[in-house]
């Protein structure tokens, strides 16, 4: 039998990887994934980046060769993404993505500043979100039939969106409902078991001990993400249940 520790594979967007002061390395500490790999005795593979939506996710799974190098060692797959779905994008996503290619710079920067001008003053419409419900589904259940096909055993884990009080977005998160709505009949139907980030970090994200950007967490949102996500790795035959691994803490 191989030596080799099970992989924890996880594809997220940046509340795997952001402080409570800015984004950190894939091997901090403090971050919930690392926490859940110390946990439960296993490596990880964090394929993460900001803005990444459930469609992010499925692109990053099947043309990412470190996914493909991680999934035959993965003793468990993370999709902590959907929360970026559900946020309000009045402004195409396409053009934020292309702000970054417009020359010469002048013109990019007063493209931007208008961007960002923009984007809190329409979000408080609460509409369109950056990927409908339906979508959001659509792509994650590509991913986990993908899985499915490759290792069939393999347990797969999904999210509930975070909840957030972000200027950025007008602190409007109406498309947080349906998109639990969507998520929740999904998991039904696949048995996919979620995670509800939402209830994870909510004390967290409004108080003082979050990120000022009121998206992103504090640590002791990691930590309860970590707990959450331990459970459910647990719950789903992944390790057995009674590890002498330390908990989370």
């Amino acid at each position: 039998m191989s030596s080799e520790r099970p992989v924890l594979v996880i594809i997220a967007d940046s509340l795997s990887y952001y402080g409570p002061k800015g984004g950190l390395p894939v091997d901090h500490p403090q971050i919930w994934p690392t926490l859940v790999a110390k946990e439960l005795g296993w490596d990880v593979e964090l394929i993460a980046r900001i803005g990444w939506t459930c469609r992010d996710a499925y692109w990053a799974l099947t043309q990412d060769p470190r996914v493909w190098a991680s999934v035959p060692k993965a003793g468990a797959i993370v999709f902590a993404v959907g929360g970026m779905d559900s946020l309000p994008s009045p402004l195409p996503t396409a053009l934020r993505e292309q702000i970054r290619y417009i020359r010469p710079p002048t013109l990019r920067r007063y493209v931007r500043a208008g961007y960002q001008w923009l984007q809190p003053r329409l979000s408080k419409l609460g509409r369109p979100v950056a990927l409908p419900p339906r979508l959001s589904v659509e792509y994650l259940e590509k991913s986990r039939a993908a899985l499915a096909y490759l290792r069939p055993e393999l347990p797969v884990i999904a999210t509930l969106p975070a909840v957030h009080r972000c200027d950025a977005y007008g602190r409007v998160h109406a498309g947080r409902e349906p998109a639990v709505r969507a998520l929740t009949a999904w998991s039904s139907e696949t048995g996919v078991p979620l995670v509800d980030l939402g209830d994870a970090v909510r004390s967290n994200i409004f108080s003082d001990d979050a990120n000022p950007d009121g998206i992103h967490w504090g640590w002791d949102a990691h930590v309860a993400v970590a707990a959450a996500m331990v459970d459910e790795i647990r719950r789903a035959g992944a390790v057995p249940n009674d590890s002498t691994n330390e908990r989370v803490r």
